[in-house]
């Protein structure tokens, strides 16, 4: 056979084994979408609600290799220096200046990019803002909230409830439950804990200033009590309440600085320095828009959680969490049985760990913001 055939046959085997032509180059790949994110702080140090609610989301899109990620300057944005090709912003609560808030969606409109609004509280109804207010949010910040939800093309809310009271003002909702973090809350062995003594046991409660109000309605479970096995029973608080110690009743725990990654692997570190963890709630019409991240955080940790039986704990009650009345001596009853069992609910746990956590709990967010 001619050279030239046997070149021309070889040339066409390659082709049928490959399924390749020599005369074309691949395809380019297509390019990631970039997702901007406008959150407080930087550097990886943000506020716990920035790293709960974006920060931790962005991060696990940008490891899967589904959407490069980048936080964004606004004020650049604006002024034209910054011009990253996004697809979307996602901006958190009142991150933007008030007066920054309509040249940033009129920049972000001009050039096609989509904005999503992030918010996990109930900052829009009367008696919201009037709790807010007394947590040392000012009118301006309110007002910053206000004005990018009514703007954005999507607000992202993290309870039906919450979605309720914004759907009237925004253009469209989307509830994404909140979800932990594996690579912060997964357990490894605790740390070897020299404050640890055997005449008592402790009930851990933690969360932001918005709870002080709620702090009081453990006043009468927690004097006094004792367990069944006859030690008394101390509750240890994080964070909730900056009113001076009542050590009559509840302690005050304070943690090493840090944010919220170092936050949680404390805590995960030294679990077993609790028992069981509570988050009470007042009936009141800015805790009905709250979320069950307590529960699910109590539980990461392997302490059961004692909570008050209000609608943001419905989910979590029908995956083992203790939901309580209010009734002091069945919150009593409810804690003094949780110290005794002083380990999460295994449906509680496998609720957490295959539903409420980051990469498990659906595609919802994605989604929503790139789709």
């Amino acid at each position: 056979m001619p050279r030239d055939l046997v070149r021309r046959a070889a040339r066409r085997l390659r082709r049928t084994l490959t399924g390749t032509h020599p005369e074309r180059s691949a395809p380019a790949p297509e390019p990631l979408p970039v997702l901007g994110y406008v959150v407080a702080g930087g550097g990886g140090a943000h506020p716990a609600s920035a790293h709960v609610r974006v920060v931790r989301r962005v991060e696990h899109l940008a490891r899967g290799g589904r959407a490069e990620v980048r936080q964004v300057d606004p004020q650049a944005f604006v002024d034209g220096a910054d011009e990253t090709p996004y697809r979307v912003f996602l901006v958190q609560r009142d991150i933007l200046p008030r007066d920054l808030v309509a040249p940033f969606l009129a920049a972000a409109a001009a050039r096609g990019i989509r904005v999503a609004a992030e918010v996990d509280d109930d900052f829009f109804t009367d008696s919201g803002r009037a709790r807010l207010a007394r947590a040392e949010y000012d009118p301006d910040r309110l007002a910053s909230i206000d004005a990018l939800v009514r703007g954005a093309d999507l607000v992202v809310v993290s309870t039906e409830e919450l979605a309720a009271v914004v759907r009237p003002i925004a253009r469209r909702v989307v509830v994404v439950r909140n979800a932990l973090d594996p690579t912060i809350w997964t357990p490894g062995d605790a740390v070897v804990d020299d404050d640890l003594p055997a005449d008592e046991h402790r009930v851990l409660y933690m969360g932001t200033l918005t709870h002080g109000a709620d702090l009081e309605l453990l006043r009468d479970v927690f004097t006094d009590l004792r367990a069944w096995d006859g030690a008394p029973v101390r509750l240890e608080v994080i964070g909730v309440t900056e009113e001076p110690d009542d050590s009559a009743w509840y302690r005050r725990v304070e943690v090493p600085d840090g944010h919220y990654p170092a936050f949680a692997r404390w805590l995960v570190d030294h679990r077993q320095r609790w028992r069981a963890g509570v988050a009470p709630l007042r009936d009141e019409e800015f805790n009905r828009a709250k979320s069950d991240l307590k529960a699910l955080e109590y539980t990461a940790l392997g302490l059961p959680a004692v909570v008050s039986d209000r609608v943001s704990y419905r989910d979590a009650r029908a995956h083992g969490v203790v939901a309580v009345p209010d009734d002091a001596g069945a919150w009593r009853d409810a804690v003094r049985a949780a110290v005794d069992a002083g380990a999460a609910d295994p449906v509680a746990a496998r609720w957490v760990r295959e539903e409420r956590t980051i990469g498990d709990d659906g595609d919802a967010w994605r989604s929503a913001l790139l789709d």
